[in-house]
């Protein structure tokens, strides 16, 4: 009787013991502060699932963005400047004993697949967010951050509402700045006085620059001469708008809209003799590629209002472009630079903050440096306020012979 009761008593503690070192591997019973616990599932050592640790562990990042479909161009840019920073940090030993890891899913602009890429890099181990390339979708995945309580920094979010909760920041400008800075440039450097708008009245992006650009130009004595709209069901053909804007008399068309229907109006307006200028936002980058090598004569002379000039000759951006080419094979532009920024942006964070992932007041100690950091970025020298808003300089690229250059006044 004494040995099965003995070799009852054996087994149990041999279960119990085999218990406690489950939950201490593969199901912790606390998940680090803004994440969830690692899933079971997924053994793979160093997938950036497991819980990091203070030695030689890695700083998990997520990015969300359009890989696929009409606005891949924006997504696989962040992303590819994103991947540049990255190896840069590694490469360099990392911060604080810690590597980098970028994971990055495609939402292909859609808000409800953006939620469920969020959610996903969550289950992955995400500590912080890259948001969402787009403002639609970046809104939707605020709401999830919010919950969380993790540092997100959008590369490119532009919407107000991208950046609504404490814990969110960008590195772009809003919407509404885009079209006041637009419309100042123009006045202050004497590039028209008459000017018209082509902008997509269904889409909240155009719609927000537009308004403040118009609000704006009555302001710097520029007289907005015609206003053409197009909705996301009849964006391939501008015939109607251009013959308007062509009988208006303006000397300059503001696009407030992304490079693909600008490369249908830039090549329909070459076709029907139009001369004006056309100036654009950073929505416009990527049109050299959307319009293609047989037309890229009707880019000549576009303008974008752009914080990032590719032929820049700082040393940043010397090293940066020709690290990119060689990379990738391709010219970046300012959603590239955006997203290296926001890479580094995390990083002088970190620095500041002195963080470390798995602590409970690793996402408060993340936040909280976010508006004592400066960044002397391939964007501009930045700093945020607590709102998530960055400060810093506009300038502007001109395309000439199928590049961009830096806008020099004449």
């Amino acid at each position: 009787m004494k040995k099965i009761f003995a070799l009852a008593l054996a087994l149990m503690m041999v279960l119990a013991a085999f218990a406690g070192c489950t939950n201490g591997t593969t199901e912790p019973t606390e998940a680090p502060t803004g994440t969830e616990a690692p899933a079971t599932t997924d053994p793979t050592p160093d997938s950036g699932a497991s819980e990091p640790s203070a030695e030689g562990k890695k700083l998990v990042i997520g990015g969300i963005g359009p890989l696929t479909g009409d606005y891949a161009t924006y997504g696989v840019s962040v992303k590819q400047g994103a991947e540049m920073a990255v190896k840069e940090i590694n490469e360099a030993g990392g911060v604080n004993g810690l590597t980098f890891e970028l994971l990055f899913e495609d939402d292909q602009t859609d808000a409800e697949m953006a939620v469920n890429a969020y959610n996903k890099l969550m289950d992955n181990g995400m500590q912080v967010s890259l948001g969402a390339v787009t403002s639609g979708a970046c809104i939707a995945v605020t709401e999830e951050v919010q919950k969380d309580g993790i540092l997100m920094i959008t590369p490119s979010g532009s919407q107000k509402e991208c950046v609504q909760y404490d814990t969110c920041f960008r590195i772009c400008f809003t919407d509404p700045d885009q079209g006041i800075y637009a419309a100042q440039f123009i006045a202050d450097n004497k590039i028209a006085t008459k000017v018209a708008v082509i902008y997509d009245k269904s889409n909240d992006y155009s719609n927000g620059i537009k308004d403040n650009f118009v609000a704006k130009a009555a302001e710097v004595g520029l007289e907005v001469v015609s206003e053409q709209a197009f909705t996301d069901q009849s964006r391939t053909d501008f015939s109607v708008q251009l013959q308007a804007i062509a009988s208006s008399g303006a000397e300059l068309v503001f696009l407030p809209i992304y490079a693909q229907e600008a490369a249908y109006i830039l090549t329909q307006a070459q076709s029907a003799n139009i001369s004006a200028i056309f100036f654009g936002c950073d929505g416009l980058d990527g049109v050299i590629e959307k319009i293609g090598a047989d037309n890229v004569s009707a880019t000549e002379g576009v303008m974008l209002l752009t914080p990032f000039a590719a032929d820049a000759q700082d040393e940043q951006t010397v090293a940066f472009t020709a690290a990119y080419k060689a990379a990738y094979n391709a010219t970046p532009d300012q959603f590239a630079a955006d997203g290296y920024d926001a890479i580094y942006t995390i990083k002088a964070a970190l620095e500041q903050s002195g963080a470390k992932p798995g602590d409970a007041d690793f996402n408060e100690k993340m936040v909280a440096a976010m508006t004592a950091i400066t960044v002397e970025g391939l964007t501009g020298t930045m700093t945020w306020s607590a709102d998530g808003e960055p400060t810093k300089s506009a300038t502007a690229v001109v395309i000439k012979d199928g590049a961009y250059v830096a806008y020099a006044a004449e």
